[in-house]
């Protein structure tokens, strides 16, 4: 298939997960909304036990100590880790709030962070190129991938690292959404539809599958009830019957981890800038 052949299968794929509009209508919550404390806690995690393939190829690129730009750098997951041998940083989000909360961090790990606010690609003429460049769990929000591709390589002197789960993040799901509203769900695209398009693109990219152990996004079964409820556009009243289905589904009350994620197989896929 050529590259416009795959792009455009990328975005019918991830237009395939919209959720039907009686569903959405259902409800007065966004099932889009995870909430801020959930990027917080995983950057602060992070921030202590860095590890991993994502980490360490942006940390190889840094060997001589650079500049990092983070992409939809939620509260600095990516960059925070890579303080110590960051010369600059600059993180873009559209959540000005996690934002601050990343400039809050890196500074008390000494580093000042230039926060953008704004979505990449349509922000990317404001920010300077870097050495390194990362973005993590981003990609499955990207319908037009081309040119959000394309401004991540223009802005990377050394290397560009992407993270995301081998399969779509919600993908979990799928079992629920039949069992509460009768609705099969889809299963692309995935990080190998990815790595099909940078291929394509002449990107040349490498790739590393692996597995992040020991770490949960959500504080108790409580919180990963709710954020699951929210998800799948039900009422609070029926907190009960998801929990019911969690448990399952396998969901034990000490390990408050995402159907799919962490746990799941990771991707990291790294290509080489054109700054």
């Amino acid at each position: 298939m050529s590259a416009a052949d795959l792009l455009e299968r990328w975005r019918s794929d991830l237009e395939s997960w919209a959720i039907p509009t009686e569903i959405l209508q259902s409800t007065p919550e966004s099932p889009w909304v995870l909430p801020r404390q959930l990027f917080i806690g995983r950057a602060e995690r992070r921030s202590e036990a860095f590890a991993g393939p994502s980490f360490q190829r942006a940390w190889e690129a840094l060997a001589n100590p650079g500049s990092v730009l983070d992409v939809g750098a939620g509260a600095g997951a990516a960059c925070l880790p890579l303080v110590p041998r960051a010369i600059a940083m600059t993180a873009v989000d559209s959540d000005q709030e996690l934002l601050s909360v990343l400039a809050g961090n890196a500074q008390r790990l000494g580093k000042a962070v230039l926060g953008v606010c704004g979505r990449w690609p349509d922000v990317a003429e404001e920010v300077e190129p870097a050495d390194v460049v990362t973005c993590h769990h981003v990609l499955y929000n990207v319908a037009d991938l081309g040119p959000f591709v394309a401004a991540l390589t223009n802005h990377a002197r050394r290397l560009v690292v992407v993270e995301l789960t081998a399969r779509h993040p919600l993908t979990g799901l799928n079992p629920l959404w039949e069992r509460f509203h009768g609705l099969v769900r889809p299963k692309v695209p995935t990080a190998y539809d990815a790595l099909a398009v940078l291929e394509e693109l002449g990107l040349a990219p490498r790739h590393e599958v692996w597995t992040r152990v020991g770490e949960s996004d959500h504080g108790t079964f409580e919180d990963l009830v709710e954020v699951t409820r929210r998800r799948l556009c039900l009422h609070p009243g029926r907190a009960g019957e998801v929990a019911s289905a969690l448990r399952e589904l396998g969901v034990k009350g000490d390990r408050a981890s995402d159907l799919g994620s962490p746990g799941s197989d990771l991707v990291t896929i790294w290509w080489d800038g054109r700054a």
